[in-house]
């Protein structure tokens, strides 16, 4: 489903309009998630497919929840 009548799918892809500030690196959300699957072994994943996966999905998550939250 790559029409983006998902929400997470408009999330996973939407780009920022406009400029950032001056010396800032560019960090995207999706930079995030990437290092999120690296710490809990899941590196390599396609992030569209998995954000498609709602019940895959939410693993993740929860999996990315237990390592902050002890």
């Amino acid at each position: 489903m790559y029409g983006g009548e998902r929400g997470t799918y408009r999330v996973l892809v939407w780009k920022l309009e406009g400029k950032r500030q001056l010396r800032r690196p560019r960090h995207r959300w999706e930079d995030n998630i990437k290092i999120d699957l690296l710490s809990i072994g899941w590196a390599g994943v396609d992030t569209i497919d998995l954000a498609e996966d709602r019940h895959q999905w939410q693993a993740v998550v929860n999996e990315v929840i237990n390592l902050w939250i002890p």
